[in-house]
């Protein structure tokens, strides 16, 4: 009996779908994208303020001073422990220890964090991280937004008082009839 050529083929031969590694914001291991870096770094200071409002919101309410402090003080180190492991991750992405996430004390440095590729593929830390969500991606373009919104605010609201207060003099400098 012969051979039917037209079948299909017994071996496997799709392509296998890429292996990504998990995405763990408190965990030093692993890999992070440059994406979700920015993203949960933007979001990681919107909800330290947030922490700090209701802390002042609530010294302001009951007088006790102290619980500022003390709010400043736990979004503060809160804040530097969580930056402290996406940035070893982001070091992990682009093949580096996470040693050199200590260059977070040097400024304007950490910026490199921003520019950096990572690895294709898999390296020494793990497989790639995952495609960027969509939230990730909102809150990493909040920050180039804020950036275009604070300079629009520079420059328009001088020039807006300054639009009044001309308006205000020529309005008195006018004869009354």
């Amino acid at each position: 009996m012969q051979s039917n050529p037209y079948k299909t083929p017994a071996a496997k031969v799709a392509d296998q779908a890429e292996q990504y590694g998990d995405v763990k914001i408190l965990s030093a291991s692993g890999r992070m994208g440059r994406v979700r870096y920015i993203g949960y770094g933007v979001g990681m200071t919107l909800v330290m303020y947030l922490v700090i409002g209701l802390f002042a919101l609530l010294a302001g309410v009951t007088d006790l001073q102290f619980l500022l402090a003390i709010g400043m003080i736990v979004g503060g180190v809160g804040m530097l422990v969580v930056m402290v492991m996406l940035t070893i991750q982001r070091c992990h992405d682009f093949n580096m220890s996470g040693w050199m996430s200590l260059l977070l004390i040097v400024p304007i440095v950490p910026l490199l964090f921003w520019i950096i590729p990572g690895t294709q593929g898999s390296n020494r830390f793990g497989n790639p991280p995952p495609p960027n969500s969509t939230g990730a991606v909102v809150l990493a373009l909040i920050l180039p937004v804020l950036f275009v919104v604070g300079i629009a605010a520079a420059i328009a609201i001088p020039a807006y008082v300054d639009y009044q207060q001309r308006a205000a003099q020529a309005e008195q400098s006018q004869p009354t009839q």
